[in-house]
């Protein structure tokens, strides 16, 4: 019997990376015909957004009893179907105000699973941020979110290992790493020197950044690193055929918090990162219409949708992710990146070092590991130097760079959001025949002495 899924999550058009993570899933679980009936989202919103299917339940981001009336009716609308309904709660502290409407603090997607979890739902949480060190509500919400429903899901095996340590405690049998999908199936198909052409930057090498961005993206220590690496390795000549392109609009978000007044900051911060490198520049809401033979830095100021994402990561030699969160667990813009095939340098982030290059955990300065899928560097001021190296590294060695690219798309095969899917259903079906062993009527032990052989057991039951 197939299931029926409900997805509690952003959706678009909202333009929110948890959203466009749910969308992609629920087209890629649609491929599944014989395991997937209904897909339905219950969309999270604060802007009064129109939506279309599959979302079919709004929740106001900002009202408690919106919450309470969207668990009602997703029972409701479960129990109409001969299929069985499994719930997807798509976590992000940033969804979950307070009944004060303070941000981060509430406890909504926790009510919500266990409404659903205490009707017999199956329910299951992604997890979009595990922090190292988080407060005590923080900290409470994961505990919480893992006594309340069948399983967590996580995106990076790091993850794994923060929330079964002492300071989560959670149980290794409730939680899943699945890879964070990707969206191109197979980018060899896509000709990087006609998509260059397209844009008139056939005789450029191509350096990027992409995605919506704010002040923990770190632009404005690569903007300098770039400025570095033009005026320590390059002929004037050679910058010609050099840019670097800095896509996607600032984060909505952000743009209307304080009154605009953090975004005008961040803007001078930029401004004056640009002024201080002395490098040309220019901003177009176009990619055509960039003039780049007279730039050295462009930015593309709008929102970027499938079909541009998709040609610019193809179109691109070298992704920089200058991100300052080093506990980051999880980046579309990474793994899509990985999965085109496409060489990035990346500060280490939790997501960078186990997608890039594992080996470097713990490790400081420019890491360019034998089997790397790229270079990693350290986060703020220190990146400034060490992208500029691997910018260097990169550029003036093309088959070390092709080599890269070959590793990254052999790991892309593997995160495909086709495989993602079917192992997210894999463990939905482990799951329901978890729940239907019946235990056996033999004698049940409980412990009620200590015993050196408890103390060396535990580990091999991995329980922190």
């Amino acid at each position: 019997m197939p299931y029926n899924v409900r997805i509690v999550s952003t959706y678009p058009p909202r333009k929110c990376g948890v959203g466009t993570f749910s969308r992609d899933l629920a087209s890629a679980l649609e491929n599944f015909t014989g395991e997937v009936g209904q897909i339905r989202v219950a969309a999270i919103d604060k802007d009064n957004l129109s939506y279309n299917i599959p979302v079919d339940l709004v929740i106001g981001q900002y009202s408690v009893e919106s919450w309470h009336k969207a668990g009602d009716d997703i029972i409701a609308r479960a129990s109409e179907s001969v299929n069985p309904t499994v719930v997807l709660l798509q976590h992000e502290y940033g969804l979950d105000p307070d009944k004060d409407g303070n941000d981060s603090r509430g406890t909504n997607f926790v009510v919500l699973a266990k409404t659903l979890h205490r009707q017999g739902l199956m329910t299951l949480v992604y997890l979009h941020t595990v922090l190292d060190s988080p407060d005590e509500h923080q900290k409470k919400v994961l505990q919480d979110l893992a006594d309340n429903s069948d399983g967590l899901l996580v995106t990076t095996d790091s993850a794994v290992d923060i929330l079964e340590s002492a300071t989560y405690a959670i149980s290794r049998s409730k939680i899943k790493h699945i890879d964070h999908g990707i969206r191109m199936q197979n980018p060899s198909q896509w000709d990087r020197l006609a998509l260059k052409q397209e844009y008139g930057l056939e005789s450029q090498l191509l350096v990027t950044t992409l995605g919506l961005h704010s002040p923990g993206k770190g632009l404005q220590y690569s903007i300098r690193a770039y400025a570095r690496f033009l005026d320590e390795s390059c002929t004037q000549a050679q910058r010609k055929n050099l840019i670097y392109l800095i896509a996607g609009a600032c984060h909505p978000e952000f743009v209307k918090r304080e009154g605009g007044s953090l975004y005008r900051e961040y803007q001078a911060t930029l401004d004056q990162a640009l002024e201080d490198s002395k490098l040309r520049w220019c901003k177009v809401k176009e990619l055509g219409t960039a003039d780049f033979g007279q730039c050295d830095v462009v930015f593309l100021e709008a929102f970027l949708d499938e079909s541009a994402l998709m040609k610019l990561y193809a179109a691109t030699n070298v992704m920089v992710l200058p991100y300052l969160n080093m506990q980051q667990i999880s980046s579309g813009i990474l793994a899509d990146t990985v999965g085109s095939g496409r060489v990035v340098i990346a500060t280490k982030f939790k997501y960078a070092l186990e997608l890039i290059n594992s080996q470097a955990q713990g490790k400081t300065g420019v890491i360019i590991g034998p089997r790397a899928r790229g270079i990693l560097v350290d986060p703020g001021e220190p990146s400034v130097e060490q992208i500029a190296q691997g910018l260097d590294y990169l550029v003036f060695n093309k088959d070390e760079r092709l080599k890269m690219e070959k590793r990254a798309h052999e790991r892309g095969y593997q995160m495909r959001w086709h495989n993602s899917a079917w192992e997210l259903l894999q463990y939905i079906q482990f799951i329901t025949e978890k729940r239907e062993i019946v235990s056996g009527r033999g004698v049940e032990f409980t412990r009620e002495r200590a015993s050196i052989f408890q103390k060396r057991n535990a580990p091999l039951l991995r329980k922190p």
